[in-house]
């Protein structure tokens, strides 16, 4: 019997030349169905419970697909924009590369919870204050990093620029390459990073002199 009285044969398609492999292949066999899972998660303070959500689904678009939280921007959907950094515990994470299903109970804090009642976050009114945005996609991510950069500072995180990781500098002597190191997984497509500086530098004095980031 030759190849072409095989049911499962599969020719390959296009012309046959110098390192072309003809095999023959059985009928694949359908996906299997994805099961749904019951997801608890804690945002801005308060508790959502998904009780049929495809384990797959991004922390992302939860926020934005199933509760509505839309400051939260999808960008480049890869993890290299910033645009959709929201803070887990008091960490800046990307949530488009973090499964919802991975930060049950977990404390999550959106753009829309920096607001206490009717006033803004610190972070928020100086961006406001120095212009630093145009279009404004990115800034939910850039302020949620931002205040973040602040926070790490405190505690003594070095990053990529620190010239000695065994004594980061302190919060009040970060210098404009720090903080654009810091800064520097969020994009902003305007060009608006000299006034970005500017809001985090104002926000930066205001914690050296006390308040905390």
């Amino acid at each position: 019997m030759d190849d072409t009285d095989r049911s499962d044969y599969t020719p390959v398609e296009g012309p046959i030349g110098a390192g072309s492999i003809q095999t023959g292949s059985a009928n694949p066999s359908p996906p299997a169905a994805t099961e749904s899972a019951s997801v608890t998660l804690r945002v801005n303070g308060t508790m959502h419970t998904l009780a049929t959500l495809d384990p797959r689904t991004t922390l992302l678009d939860v926020l934005r697909e199933h509760l509505g939280l839309t400051g939260s921007k999808k960008g480049c959907d890869h993890g290299q924009c910033g645009a959709c950094t929201v803070h887990v515990n008091g960490q800046r994470v990307l949530a488009c590369l973090s499964l919802a299903i991975a930060h049950q109970r977990d404390e999550i804090t959106t753009i829309e919870g920096l607001i206490d009642e009717d006033r803004l976050h610190p972070m928020q009114a100086a961006f406001i204050e120095h212009d630093a945005f145009q279009c404004g996609y990115c800034t939910p991510g850039q302020i949620m990093s931002a205040i973040s950069l602040l926070q790490e500072a405190a505690r003594g995180v070095p990053s990529h620029a620190t010239p000695d990781v065994t004594a980061p500098p302190s919060l009040d002597r970060l210098s404009d390459e720090e903080i654009r190191e810091r800064m520097s997984g969020n994009i902003c497509r305007c060009g608006a990073y000299p006034n970005i500086l500017a809001a985090i530098r104002q926000v930066q004095r205001t914690h050296t002199r006390g308040a905390t980031p």
